[in-house]
């Protein structure tokens, strides 16, 4: 069953020289009890797209295009009707969970607070025991309920942050980069911990980081934004071991084999940076960075495409079947035989 259905998303921000297109064109589902994964880099427009599942965005921020919550429209909800969509339905675990907690309030009521603005009838003491059972199902004992947020690690205060994510059992969990600045370990405890929920209670998890190789062993399915456009989907693993855009295959190569002792002396990287939104490169964005584009690709901007069973990329040499294709003013080239 379908939670989320993002068709044809477009948010622009007005910045001070004219408008910035930050998301442009993104149609992506999430089905319960699957995880779906977005990667990109930083300035893709991931969490701008995150913030718009529950309208989160700037007021200033111009939004079209549909995002099916259960099959309602998000963007065109009533503000009463989103302050009960939000949390209840589908919450965010975002960015930075030092930042986002409260440091003058203990964590379980701040975990209690969703239960006593979405359950008329909850009382504090339901509420306060209802957090203590919450914290011990992400790991926590109990008593952590009386902890203020500096007195937790990195780890912990994501896990209560996760906890308040699930306070009114909502059927879609959106992850803003949930391990970022965490180490390896609790990195891997906390992607443990969000796929077991998923599992367990057949939510719908987003899962965004910049990380593909942690999406490519965690989602089902992974999209890969870049310069506010989805450029590749296809199954997580797959994607991350067999990419076919350039730039998802950047990504991936990003990450060293552990024990190759080639790839430690010659690292592959991305050269240049990201295009500035307010002012993109004609033809295919990624065309200035991309090591094997051809002439046609200054000109033309191509769609997403099928691109082999399951898998779709927006790349002009890359066919229908998943092979590379001959671009429209010259041979294949050598990076994609």
């Amino acid at each position: 069953m379908t939670l989320l259905q993002v068709e044809d998303l477009h948010v622009t921000y007005r910045g001070g020289e004219g408008d910035v297109p930050a998301v442009r064109g993104v149609d992506l589902t999430v089905g319960a009890g699957e995880v779906v994964g977005l990667a990109g880099e930083s300035g893709c427009g991931k969490s701008t797209l995150a913030s718009t599942v529950l309208r989160l965005q700037p007021a200033g921020a111009r939004v079209t295009g549909k995002v099916l919550l259960d099959d309602e429209d998000v963007l065109t909800m009533r503000w009463g009707r989103l302050r009960a969509v939000r949390w209840a339905a589908a919450s965010v675990v975002f960015q930075g969970a030092l930042h986002s907690l409260n440091p003058l309030q203990r964590v379980g009521d701040q975990i209690a607070e969703p239960m006593l603005l979405h359950e008329p009838g909850t009382t504090r003491g339901a509420a306060g025991r209802r957090a203590a059972d919450l914290l011990e199902r992400v790991g926590l004992p109990a008593s952590r309920v009386r902890a203020y947020p500096h007195q937790l690690s990195g780890g912990q205060r994501q896990r209560v942050m996760i906890a308040m994510a699930l306070a009114c059992s909502p059927r879609l969990v959106v992850a803003d980069e949930p391990t970022t600045a965490l180490d390896v370990m609790v990195q891997a405890q906390v992607l443990d911990l969000l796929t077991g929920l998923v599992a367990d209670l057949g939510l719908g998890l987003l899962l965004i980081s910049h990380d593909l190789s942690v999406l490519g062993s965690t989602c089902d399915r992974v999209a890969v934004m870049y310069a506010g456009r989805i450029v590749e989907t296809g199954p997580g693993r797959d994607l991350f071991t067999d990419a076919r855009h350039p730039y998802a295959k950047a990504l991936a190569a990003a990450f060293p084999t552990v024990g190759d002792p080639a790839g430690r002396r010659s690292p592959a990287g991305l050269p240049g940076d990201p295009p500035d939104p307010a002012a993109l490169p004609t033809g295919c964005s990624f065309h200035p960075r991309c090591t094997v584009a051809v002439a046609a690709c200054e000109r033309r901007d191509p769609l997403l495409r099928p691109a082999g069973p399951g898998r779709s990329a927006a790349c002009l040499l890359v066919g229908e079947d998943g092979g590379p294709l001959a671009a429209a003013d010259g041979d294949v080239p050598e990076g994609l035989r």
